[in-house]
């Protein structure tokens, strides 16, 4: 049995030579190979030569593939399938250290690269290194603690931090690519979160390392260009658990909404995961797409709304209840949706009479959607039962609730019904949640 490939992916922290541990120190001098991003291998060249590779360009290796004066092969290279395709393609190396940015286990390619190599068990022994992410390194530097926190990166992906900030007294991003720190900023600033204290470092662990801090308005975003780490306290997070809102703390202006009552059986009915993608069809006031965006801040929301006025009260509740999970989209479904990703999970409160045209585009785009349909008018049952009778909605299960809420009529306290409300729940076989959404599979170092 031929003896198996060694590979290494190894974490060697914020980039500069002091931040790398003995570890992958060792690793790094040991290998018969080195594959990485440019700053990771001139990070990992000073640490294997030392004093040798002075002289030697730490920033521009003499060529992107092939044996450096270091001695040994090397490959400029982040893409995970390019680094695989490289060493599938050179058994000839015993040892070959993948150098990342950071720590193997958060946020790291090293998580891809992992499973890759390991579906080959009997060519490749896998080992990964740990080292110290910016945000560890700069919770130690602002002398304050990173276990009480909550998590993000925005470095090469879109994601909804927002309602993150809102929920915690304490909030770590990691920020990198085009204009991160300026979107953040920009952000907290259209939230209104002027109140929130925002602490970016910058070149952290190297001689021109920066932090600063202060309030999102007194930021013009530039602080944090390139990678970045920043901390974010919240003096005054919203700890409430559950998604419901009472109706009255809406804004709600002339258009028509789904009573409390409604929105808590209808998304009940909804069965909610921790990764859904949700339509909200005929959106309304956004109470609804609030409340769903609110179940979870991985959630994803488009509110689908043609009305201009709802429109607008929809992005006036986006940001009261801080809930950046929601995208708004101005359009009439079924066409309004086409473009969109494929939903996990469609809620229909308003179809103008398109509810079978509606069903099908979600049903094209994912056969296993779960769809949930509120229907006060009696039309819109028989589009439903219609719908029912023609496959579209299928284990269809019909559910009528009446809401009575009481009113203070002189000395006494009197009920008063509101509408009655059909809810109709379908579909929804369970798709494999452990499946990642594509930006996720994307290493953000």
């Amino acid at each position: 049995m031929c003896k198996r490939q060694k590979i290494s992916l190894i974490g060697i922290g914020m980039g500069s030579r002091t931040s790398i541990t003995a570890e992958a120190a060792d690793a790094v001098r040991n290998c018969d190979c080195m594959i990485g991003a440019q700053r990771m291998l001139s990070a990992a060249r000073e640490v294997r030569c030392g004093a040798e590779t002075k002289g030697h360009s730490a920033e521009q290796p003499e060529r992107e593939e092939g044996r450096t004066n270091l001695g040994i092969p090397e490959l400029c290279e982040y893409n995970a399938e390019k680094i695989f395709a490289y060493t599938e393609a050179h058994p000839e190396y015993p040892h070959v250290a993948v150098v990342l940015s950071g720590d193997t286990g958060f946020y790291s390619g090293a998580k891809r690269l992992s499973a890759m190599f390991a579906s080959d068990p009997g060519r490749y022994e896998v080992e990964m290194i740990p080292g110290i992410s910016s945000v560890v390194f700069l919770a130690a530097r602002l002398k304050t603690t990173w276990e009480d926190g909550a998590l993000i990166s925005l470095h090469g992906q879109e994601e909804n931090f927002i309602q993150t900030v809102n929920r915690n007294h304490k909030t770590f991003l990691l920020l990198g690519g085009k204009d991160a720190g300026g979107r953040m900023v920009s952000a907290l600033k259209d939230y209104g979160m002027d109140d929130v204290t925002v602490y970016i470092g910058s070149r952290l662990s190297y001689p021109d390392e920066k932090i600063v801090w202060g309030h999102p308005g007194e930021f013009a975003g530039s602080e944090a260009d390139g990678l970045c780490a920043a901390m974010i306290l919240n003096p005054l997070p919203d700890k409430r658990t559950g998604p419901h809102i009472p109706d009255e703390e809406f804004i709600r202006g002339k258009v028509p909404m789904t009573k409390a009552e409604v929105r808590a059986v209808s998304l009940a009915q909804m069965e909610l995961t921790e990764n859904a993608v949700v339509y909200d069809v005929g959106a309304g006031t956004g109470s609804v797409s609030v409340e769903a965006a609110r179940s979870g801040d991985r959630i994803r929301v488009y509110a689908i709304e043609k009305k201009d006025e709802a429109v607008r009260l929809l992005e006036q509740n986006r940001k009261k209840f801080r809930t950046d999970g929601i995208r708004i989209v101005e359009g009439e479904a079924p066409a309004a949706l086409r473009e969109l990703e494929p939903p996990t999970h469609v809620f229909i409160g308003g179809s103008s009479g398109n509810l079978r045209e509606i069903l099908r585009v979600v049903i094209e785009k994912n056969p296993s959607v779960r769809i949930v349909v509120n229907a006060i008018s009696l039309e819109t049952v028989g589009e439903a039962m219609a719908a029912i009778e023609e496959g579209l909605l299928k284990n269809a299960q019909v559910t009528q609730i009446m809401a009575s809420r009481s009113r203070v009529l002189g000395r006494y306290h009197m009920m008063t019904g509101q509408n009655p409300v059909y809810i109709i729940s379908a579909g929804g076989e369970m798709r494999d949640d452990a499946e990642e959404r594509p930006e996720e599979r994307s290493a953000a170092r």
